[in-house]
């Protein structure tokens, strides 16, 4: 379990960043349509699968980018975030510590959403809003669902799956951060799946953020720092407590 220690490791957050902006030369690049034909095949194929023949997998699709799905993927984290707080070996204001952690992601969370719309003036609609005749699984339920997006650039549903992927990594360990990751793609897939996003949105945006910003908050001292004053913060305010509340 790694300790929540305020070390700067520069060269980890440079590499981190080679990656990110690779993906993003990757993307810009005029010569490059990697990006493009992958969200053309990935969409028209998927896109197939969305008829009335095959009418569970429609259900499926629309019951996954169905608001109440959101609780359910937030469930999924809660899981996960349960798990990495009794995996951690120091019992001695445990609940807080991660509490900590938990809410200097949060403010991570909204530090990036912020400075993303604020720093990346670019984005476009969904597939489903670009292509014409495609199969829309809004007009195949009778229930509220999310095909389409004016703004689907960038997931931010992938943006804020990886952050929570790379805090397991670095406060919870490599097990934590694989199976992080691997709900991160199960639980980001239904808006590609139903058109509302392309591939790119979260497979290339998503990451190419997380990349280039998460380092700089994770191998700082900036969310260790942070979440160690919010820790000593609480535990403050427990210790000021009367009586039997004072021990929670």
């Amino acid at each position: 379990m790694p300790q929540i220690e305020t070390h700067f490791a520069l060269g980890r957050i440079l590499l981190f960043n080679l990656l990110g902006a690779i993906l993003v030369w990757s993307w810009v690049s005029p010569g490059l349509m990697f990006w493009t034909e992958i969200d053309d095949v990935v969409f028209f194929a998927t896109n197939a699968w969305l008829s009335e023949e095959n009418e569970a997998w429609v259900l499926f699709v629309a019951a996954t980018n169905h608001r109440l799905f959101d609780v359910f993927s937030l469930l999924n984290l809660l899981a996960l975030y349960l798990w990495a707080i009794s995996r951690d070996p120091e019992q001695e204001h445990r609940l807080l510590r991660w509490g900590g952690i938990g809410v200097a992601m949060l403010l991570s969370a909204v530090f990036i959403a912020q400075g993303v719309r604020m720093g990346v003036p670019y984005t476009h609609p969904s597939p489903t809003l670009v292509y014409e005749n495609v199969n829309l699984i809004t007009e195949m339920v009778d229930f509220w669902s999310k095909d389409r997006s004016g703004s689907s650039f960038p997931g931010d549903h992938g943006v804020n799956l990886l952050l929570f992927t790379a805090f397991m990594w670095r406060f919870a360990g490599l097990k934590l951060m694989l199976v992080s990751a691997l709900f991160a793609v199960l639980l980001s897939a239904p808006r590609i799946l139903s058109g509302a996003h392309w591939f790119s949105d979260v497979y290339f945006a998503a990451i190419a953020i997380n990349l280039l910003v998460a380092p700089w908050i994770l191998l700082t001292p900036l969310a260790p720092g942070l979440s160690r004053a919010l820790t000593a913060g609480m535990v403050r305010v427990r210790n000021a407590l009367p009586g039997q509340l004072s021990h929670l």
